[in-house]
């Protein structure tokens, strides 16, 4: 990013993603509004960036407390507003399988409110959280923008939908939009608590509890993780690419290497034993197969780099090596009752 001091809407700015993406463009003396309902943030994320940055960056920030299904929400959100980094959205397979209504709600019509907002207020780009779960049970690996299968998930549908009504807008109303798949993202302010925690954080939390983390299968099912700085420069890359380039187009975001469940439980064990020295001893409880999740994950990111000159710069290991502070961190403070 250049020296140009630009204003940017975050969406979701109070959970793990959004809180990410504005602690970096505070660092880089830039104008951020957020929007959140806290529905899955959380307002410690946000004191967490406070107590980073200091008085003059924290003073370049405005909040609004609100909802993306609420059109006047939206629209305030969006006034003056060159970029939008949309990451609202309820996330997790399972979640949607158990309540489908609220993950169409949130992440359908709050995404049309949102893009209707933008589309009115003029905005330079808007940059939406897509997903690999768009993929469905295409078996091809590594994965390429163009070739999907068929969703497993409500979740899925509701990202696969998020795609098709981008382009429309691009295409009718002329809003420059791109599309960020992630690929199972993780770090630092990712929540570790709840039923639908994410695999590393809930294992991270598991070993520094002394508990034993599941595995769903036989741990031989792989993903391409990809640690939160990378997706981060990949919004930012993404809003300031010349729309004729990106407008209207998907990019994969993740490392492009896939990491199984079984390697991926040593990984956070060795890191975990340095805090907790019994969790070297833990042995993983195996489960069934959980529904609705694919079996193997890998991207090709190749897009993303030709066209938006995407560059991974951490791996899975080293982006373990980075989150197990926070997270030794914050479950202890969560443990003393100081969260």
């Amino acid at each position: 990013m250049n020296h140009t001091t630009y204003t940017w809407l975050v969406t979701g700015v109070a959970g793990f993603i959004g809180s990410n993406i504005l602690q970096h463009l505070l660092d880089r003396d830039q104008i951020v509004i957020g929007l959140d309902n806290f529905s899955t943030g959380h307002p410690e994320n946000l004191d967490e960036v406070q107590a980073a940055t200091d008085e003059t960056a924290w003073n370049r920030f405005t909040f609004i407390e609100g909802d993306i299904c609420d059109p006047k929400a939206c629209a305030a959100a969006c006034k003056g507003v060159d970029f939008v980094l949309h990451q609202a959205a309820l996330g997790s397979v399972p979640r949607s399988i158990d309540d489908p209504i609220h993950t169409h709600e949130s992440n359908l019509s709050g995404f049309l409110q949102m893009l209707v907002a933008a589309r009115d207020a003029g905005v330079r780009s808007f940059v939406y959280a897509a997903s690999s779960s768009t993929y469905g049970d295409s078996p091809l690996l590594p994965k390429v923008e163009d070739l999907i299968g068929e969703p497993l998930s409500p979740y899925a549908v509701t990202k696969l939908a998020n795609e098709l009504y981008a382009k429309v807008f691009s295409k009718l109303y002329g809003l420059p939009t791109v599309g960020l798949r992630y690929f199972n993202v993780f770090g630092p302010r990712q929540d570790p608590n709840g039923a639908y925690a994410a695999v590393i954080p809930a294992w991270f939390s598991a070993l520094l509890h002394g508990s034993s983390p599941s595995i769903n299968g036989d741990g031989e099912t792989s993903r391409d993780f990809c640690y939160i700085d990378n997706v981060v420069q990949a919004n930012i890359l993404a809003a300031v690419c010349p729309s004729e380039l990106s407008s209207g187009q998907i990019f994969n975001i993740a490392c492009g290497k896939r990491t199984t469940l079984n390697e991926l439980f040593q990984l956070i064990q060795q890191e975990v034993a340095k805090y907790a020295p019994d969790a070297a001893d833990a042995e993983p409880t195996y489960l069934d197969f959980r529904p609705g999740d694919v079996r193997h994950s890998l991207a090709s990111i190749d897009k993303a780099r030709n066209i938006l000159g995407y560059l991974p710069a951490i791996d899975v290991a080293e982006g373990l090596r980075l989150a197990a502070p926070w997270y030794a961190h914050r479950l202890a403070m969560s443990d003393a009752g100081a969260l």
